[in-house]
Parts: structure tokens; sequence; C-alpha cells
């Protein structure tokens, strides 16, 4: 009998009167609205407003949905893509704007890893930590079917990314950082976790020379975002973007190029 272990759903449908609500869906929904709010109030404190938040995050998670769900890779890029020709016919500041997303889209993924738990998936090989994740026979592997508990992956990301929002935020306000400087460092730390969280992992996936396909796909784009942050901080010297801070602000809130403005 296992004295310590995290307990699992034993569904991830909740009944409420008549109502079926599926929590992982629902997870989601919570974690856009977490993204969105942290957004809001970082980008109206810069200026901005809200309305410009909302028509990006329906048309970035619109695009998602279109698509059919890509994932985490192929959410963000293409997310982002369409949130930039929101952004632009707004003429608001791309860069600045991606800086300003940042902690809320990490605020997001991990909040999104909750779901991960109620539908019992993405956990390690079979451990008897004390913090373990109990998984149903219905659930695991049949190469691991004895095994009643695993390293529960979802968590150690969810701890990953909400102290990676943390740092994004004390960064932000601590330091000048050249837009979209900021988006990057999101980039390079939640590729730094997830590689090692693939590690972990035992659920299906590409592999290739001994490496899971998504192992690969965050060395490319740690490394490729850490030489980014340096190169364009490096460059000639450009305007940053710095949050106001409590005490009374000194000088512009905010950098947008010449002759756009924020609506």
């Amino acid at each position: 009998m296992l004295l310590l272990s995290i307990p699992s759903p034993h569904t991830g449908v909740v009944h409420v009167g008549p109502l079926q609500l599926h929590m992982y869906g629902l997870t989601l929904l919570v974690a856009i609205l977490a993204c969105i709010w942290l957004t809001g109030r970082r980008w109206t404190a810069l200026g901005g407003d809200w309305d410009l938040v909302t028509r990006v995050a329906v048309w970035g998670v619109g695009w998602e949905v279109w698509k059919g769900g890509l994932g985490i890779w192929g959410g963000i890029l293409f997310g982002a893509l369409a949130g930039a020709v929101v952004i632009r016919r707004a003429r608001a500041s791309v860069p600045v704007f991606l800086d300003v997303a940042a902690p809320g889209l990490l605020l997001a993924q991990g909040i999104g890893r909750i779901g991960n738990w109620w539908n019992q998936e993405l956990y390690g090989k079979p451990t008897k930590l004390p913090w373990a994740l109990e998984i149903s026979p219905d659930h695991r592997p049949l190469a691991y079917f004895n095994n009643a508990t695993f390293p529960p992956t979802f968590l150690y990301e969810l701890i990953w990314d909400l102290l990676g929002v943390l740092v994004l935020l004390w960064i932000a306000r601590r330091f000048t950082i050249r837009p979209p400087g900021l988006f990057a460092l999101y980039v390079a730390w939640y590729c730094f976790g997830r590689f090692f969280e693939e590690l972990l992992r035992i659920d299906p996936a590409h592999h290739i020379a001994g490496l899971r396909l998504n192992a690969w796909v965050s060395i490319i784009l740690f490394v490729a975002s850490v030489l980014y942050f340096i190169w364009h901080q490096r460059r000639a010297p450009g305007r940053g973007v710095r949050e106001p801070r409590r005490t009374p602000p000194k000088g512009p809130a905010m950098a947008i190029p010449k002759g756009r403005r924020v609506r």
C-alpha cells in the first residue's frame, strides 16, 4: 500500500446537475483566460487598451482551433502570426506586444498542463517517489501495466512554467530589454525545461538519434532564441520596454516606433 502518492481523478468529466463538464477543456479555457488577464494588465499599464488584447486572443486561439489543434509549437507559431496581423492593423508594435504577452503565454501553458492530470497522461517511467502519480490500469502502457505510480511530468512542467512567469516579470521590471527580447527569453526558458521533461516521458513519440522529436525541437529553439536575444540586444542602441513601477514613473512608459501609437 502506498503511503505517499498523488491520486489521479477517476474520470475527466464532472457532472453538475444536468451538465457534463469536460475538465480538460475547462482547464484550457481557464488557461486562456489567465493569459488574457495577465497580458491585458501589462498592455494597459503601457498605455494600450483591452480591446486589442481580446482581438489578438480571439484570432490567435481561433486559428489553432480551426487547424484542429497543433500542440504547443504550432499553437504558439500560428497564434503569434495571426495575432501579429491584428496588431499591425491596429498600428501597434508587434515586438512590444510579444514581450507583453510572454509571461501570460507561459502562465497559460502551465495551467493547461493540469488538463493532462485530468486525462491521466504525460508521465514518466515507473517510480516509487513520494510525489509519484497514481495511474489507473486503463491508462497505463502495456509495458508497465503492473506498475501503479509514475513521475508526474505534467506537474514538473507546471512548476517550471509558473517559476518562469515570475522570472520574466522580474526581468521586465528590473531591466530594460529591447523588444522582443523578453519573448525570446520566454522561448528559451520553456524549451530548457521541456527538454528535460522529454527525457522522462514515455508516451509514444518519433525518435531521432535516440532522442524524442520534441527534445530536438527544444534544443534547436533554445539555442536559436538565446543567440537571437544576445544578437538583438547587442545591435545598434534602441529603446527597450520597461514596465511602469509602483513609484512615480520616470520617462516614457513604452517604446513604440516613430509615427505609430497604441489604439
